[in-house]
């Protein structure tokens, strides 16, 4: 039986697929082989070709391609959907590896035998090089996912929902699965779902993944409709979050909607007035009460900026 599988969804990826495939080459040994899923999503440059110079270094390699762009969310589903291995993880394709970091992930979920292990990962930004860790502080023990969500003012892990940082067990089927139709924060209801329905995870001091920051087409740099996916995403979450876990829910979604607001600027006009009137209307769905008193723990410029989108100043 394979033990990992590799998801790498990709849309117009030539600049930089090559570093993240040459870096699944470099984690190949003889005693450790994986499967490796791309699913190009749509793509309208050279993508297909790339993908095709890999076809003898990573032997059993499997291609899909979409007709027309589906999104993140539904190019990582179609993986899931062909992958054998007992694990999974993904690697965005504008993203890479350190060579012998999959069989360390690998030794890392076997040892501690719980249904997904987080990791920490390094920001990459031209020559300039970040560690990011992970917000669990305790290291190599198995925990309750639920128990590492709150509390509401502190970053815990429902704060660090990228999907690549880890590795999981295939057989949490459909808590794998992204929810569809979104094209972006799409992660953000997925590691809510993982963290309140799964059954066991740990944290492990491994920085493997390094994450491009700035490329041109990456969805944090583009205002376009996308991004009022944003509220479509939490949407879902406060449809699942249990009230234990609802003061943790409001408060990141007022960071991020903050954050979001903060950099406005990108947002064509129309785009802008969209966003604004959701995220007015986002705001008055909120408890009221909760939502007022975690406003006023925020510092005096964020409070101010989500009580003028508030009420429409």
């Amino acid at each position: 039986m394979i033990t990992l599988s590799v998801i790498v969804p990709v849309r117009d990826g030539e600049p930089y697929l090559a570093d993240a495939l040459a870096s699944l080459v470099r984690n190949r040994t003889r005693d450790f082989q994986t499967e490796v899923v791309v699913v190009d999503d749509g793509s309208a440059d050279a993508t297909p070709e790339v993908i095709e110079d890999f076809r003898q270094d990573l032997p059993g390699l499997t291609v899909v391609r979409n007709p027309v762009p589906v999104g993140l969310a539904d190019a990582r589903n179609v993986g899931l959907k062909l992958a054998s291995g007992r694990y999974v993880t993904f690697l965005d394709g504008d993203d890479w590896l350190a060579p012998g970091y999959l069989s360390r992930l690998v030794a890392a979920i076997d040892g501690l035998g719980c249904d997904f292990v987080r990791v920490d990962h390094v920001q990459a930004e031209g020559r300039k090089r970040e560690t990011h860790r992970a917000p669990e502080p305790r290291r190599n023990v198995v925990l309750d996912p639920r128990g590492a969500i709150m509390p509401a003012g502190a970053k815990t892990m429902v704060d660090y929902p990228y999907a690549w940082a880890g590795v999981y067990r295939r057989e949490l089927g459909e808590l794998l699965t992204f929810p569809s139709g979104l094209h972006t924060a799409e992660d953000r209801p997925w590691i809510w779902r993982l963290h309140q329905r799964a059954a066991s995870f740990a944290a492990v001091s491994l920085a493997g993944v390094f994450y491009r920051r700035g490329v041109p087409a990456s969805l944090t740099q583009i205002g376009d409709e996308r991004q009022l996916h944003f509220f479509d995403a939490f949407d879902l979450v406060f449809a699942e979050v249990e009230e234990q876990f609802r003061p943790k829910a409001v408060r990141t979604f007022l960071a991020l909607l903050a954050n979001h607001w903060e950099m406005r600027e990108r947002f064509a006009p129309a785009i802008l007035a969209g966003f604004e009137a959701r995220g007015r209307a986002a705001l008055a769905a909120l408890p009221a009460g909760l939502a007022d008193e975690l406003i006023a723990g925020f510092e005096p410029d964020r409070q101010a900026l989500l009580h003028h989108l508030k009420e429409g100043r």
